[in-house]
């Protein structure tokens, strides 16, 4: 089971659409990737061949 981590500010930011794109900096402090291909991934997911770069 994950942890919950509280977000705050400068976690995520609104996007033209209206909807909220989190942060390097909130992706890094949940601690894991969660292979959706959100924009900001620290951890090198490429959605096109479903692989993190290590």
């Amino acid at each position: 089971m994950k942890k919950f981590i509280p977000i705050e500010e400068g976690d995520y930011y609104l996007t033209p659409e209206g909807y909220r794109c989190f942060t390097e900096q909130y992706l890094l402090k949940r601690g894991y990737c969660c292979e959706s291909g959100c924009r900001h991934c620290p951890y090198g997911y490429n959605p096109a061949t479903n692989s993190i770069k290590k």
